[in-house]
């Protein structure tokens, strides 16, 4: 075990989950999933934790993208799409059965939700996956911490409409507001009411972004405690701030990369939610019909970061990195060669946000000896497509 503690530092909390919290999702399928959890226990505020896939087949995460769970959350239209994207994920989940699930940003739409906490919608959306007991990490988009927006209709003749708020002290405050939820509040209540998340902070220098950390997956043999791949998750912005990755996240990248992967002889994957300039510069030559692309939605313009500050230069000059994955685009799920590593979107999940596209999820699936990394996305209505072999 000593092997591993340079990788791996977790902390198990436990906490008396509240009853009074009447969660939106559909009927609980519960089954035993085949991640073990590696843990070198030692009190720490953050989370860095390892995975290990049993039964030396494969290590499969699903990625739900752009929830976007209480948009228009005063009417009777949003609730509904709440339960429509529990359906998905509910139904990819139980058709792959995944061993980890990420969250890649716009969990929810916070410029809908007049609410003291936004955790609780938070909640509901994580529900379907700890249900299950399966294992998740999250990151944050540009709409999950972003201010409120007043709905024009409010101030019609209409009049505003009565708002009902959750009356629950779980999420603390039983209270209409206005003021919004942070990332930061957001990060905190799903770390400490849920043991299975395995979402963490970023050191505080890299403030005002937040979901910087990194995970490890290690060698299936239950002997071995070796890396087989990294995955870094990153916050790219957007709502209480610019929609970049800055300098310093980037030299955080740097530093905590050559800590544990210095000679880069370990695969290395990377999250994040809103798409680098390199998207669009990939998406010209799909355009042009010059690119070895794989998806099926090619519908709409690549909607980027406003700039590049180092990170998909060093991410270029690491070997390692075979693939980043990101959001953001409801209308784009391809996977293009970039360098020598795939740009990816997942596919829009949630019924909440722009567009009537069919929902869905990317899967990735990793094997070991040899290492490959292979992706295809899973359907809300059970079809599989666009199968592609990012690495091997």
């Amino acid at each position: 075990m000593a092997k591993l503690q340079s990788w791996c530092t977790i902390i198990i909390l436990f906490f008396i989950w509240p009853q009074n919290i009447v969660m939106v999702r559909s009927d609980d399928v519960q089954y035993e999933h085949k991640v073990e959890l590696v843990d070198d226990l030692r009190p720490m505020s953050t989370r860095d934790g390892c995975l290990r896939f049993a039964g030396g087949s494969s290590f499969k995460v699903a990625l739900f993208a752009d929830l976007h769970f209480g948009e228009d959350a005063w009417t009777d239209w949003g609730p509904k799409q709440d339960l429509n994207s529990v359906k998905v994920m509910s139904t990819v989940l139980d058709d792959e059965r995944p061993d980890f699930v990420v969250y890649l940003g716009d969990v929810i739409t916070a410029n809908n939700l007049p609410i003291h906490n936004a955790s609780l919608y938070w909640d509901q959306a994580i529900s379907p996956t700890r249900a299950r007991n399966i294992p998740w990490a999250s990151l944050f988009g540009n709409h999950d911490d972003a201010p409120f927006e007043w709905p024009i209709d409010w101030f019609s003749s209409s009049r505003i409409p009565q708002i009902l708020c959750p009356s629950t002290n779980a999420f603390g405050g039983d209270e209409c507001s206005f003021k919004g939820t942070t990332r930061l509040e957001l990060l905190k209540n799903e770390i400490r009411r849920n043991v299975l998340s395995y979402t963490g902070f970023g050191p505080q220098n890299l403030w005002p972004s937040v979901s910087n950390y990194f995970l490890t997956v290690v060698s299936p043999k239950s002997d071995d405690t070796s890396p087989v791949m990294f995955m870094y998750f990153l916050d790219s912005g957007g709502g209480s701030y610019p929609e970049v990755i800055s300098t310093i996240q980037s030299e955080w990248f740097h530093n905590k990369s050559q800590e544990v992967n210095p000679d880069s002889s370990i695969p290395e994957i990377v999250f994040w939610h809103i798409p680098s300039k390199a998207y669009k510069k990939v998406s010209k030559k799909v355009a042009a019909r010059q690119s070895r692309c794989v998806g099926s939605m090619f519908d709409e313009p690549v909607a980027t970061q406003v700039a590049e500050m180092g990170m998909m230069k060093l991410l270029k000059e690491r070997p390692s990195v075979k693939a980043i994955f990101v959001g953001h685009n409801h209308g784009l799920d391809w996977c293009c060669p970039y360098e020598k590593m795939w740009l990816c979107f997942a596919r829009h999940t949630g019924y909440g946000g722009y567009g009537t596209w069919a929902r869905g999820a990317r899967i990735l699936e990793v094997t070991d000896e040899p290492f490959s990394l292979k992706s295809w996305i899973r359907m809300e209505n059970g079809s599989l497509h666009s199968e592609v072999v990012l690495s091997n």
